[in-house]
């Protein structure tokens, strides 16, 4: 029938269906490109095999004072080390303190140079931000370090490329609680951390926001109940880069 030819098979979706097909899609992105987990784009290490019962504490964002060092004393007063992801840009800020880690035995990793979300994509702008952060790092601590957290977990293509150019290893790991960044009571971050620990495991706190400081003293009482809790438990604290079996610095 010619008059029905055209048109024939063809339906608009409508908004019903568009809104469940927009949060498959975002949903979709979110796991590929943001997730702990993904390893789409490539190796993004976030738990070790091991056998030894042991786990990393990781923190992002900072330095962030009095926060940071607050944390540094905790770790401290159990002997525990954990490995700092830290902001080229706060580094600049709080040089001292990321001194202290370095000289506490704790580890230094990059967190890139400014937390901004314009600078984690193309990779010409992730490559600026990479050796303006190993600038800082180099200036205040004369460490230049392997270990690399994008902001966010945002991994691109160019990313990976980046990294490689770079001699960088990639590392993920869990987030503590999934809220910890809003800093809920210390008592349901902890609970959260505790029941995600396992031999190899990489959890993951926020000493500062963004790198533009802020309240984290859920985060600082928290890591105290989380050493002590694990401490009981058996575990020990490892770094990263001891978990990885590489140098963290060049």
């Amino acid at each position: 029938m010619p008059g029905r030819a055209r048109g024939v098979g063809r339906r608009r979706l409508g908004s019903r269906e568009l809104v469940p097909a927009s949060v498959g899609i975002a949903a979709a992105s979110y796991w590929a490109f943001m997730s702990p987990y993904s390893q789409l784009l490539g190796p993004f290490p976030y738990r070790f095999a091991t056998t030894e019962r042991v786990v990393a504490l990781t923190f992002d964002d900072g330095p962030n004072e009095p926060y940071t060092s607050q944390i540094a004393d905790a770790l401290d007063a159990s002997g525990a080390r954990a490995t700092f992801f830290a902001v080229g840009a706060c580094v600049e800020r709080h040089p001292d303190t990321a001194r202290r880690l370095a000289s506490d035995g704790h580890v230094l990793g990059s967190h890139g140079y400014s937390h901004r979300l314009d600078r984690c994509v193309g990779r010409e702008v992730l490559r600026d931000e990479v050796r303006r952060a190993e600038a800082a790092f180099s200036r205040h601590l004369g460490l230049r370090p392997v270990l690399f957290r994008p902001p966010w977990l945002l991994r691109t293509p160019g990313l990976f490329g980046v990294a490689r150019e770079q001699s960088l290893q990639l590392v993920s790991g869990e987030f503590a609680h999934v809220l910890e960044v809003l800093q809920p009571s210390p008592e349901r971050i902890a609970r959260r951390a505790v029941a995600k620990a396992r031999p190899g495991s990489v959890l993951i706190f926020h000493d500062g926001i963004e790198a533009k400081g802020g309240d984290r003293s859920a985060t600082v009482a928290a890591v105290e109940l989380v050493v002590a809790d694990l401490s009981a438990r058996g575990f020990g604290f490892t770094t990263v880069d001891q978990l990885l079996g590489v140098n963290p610095y060049r």
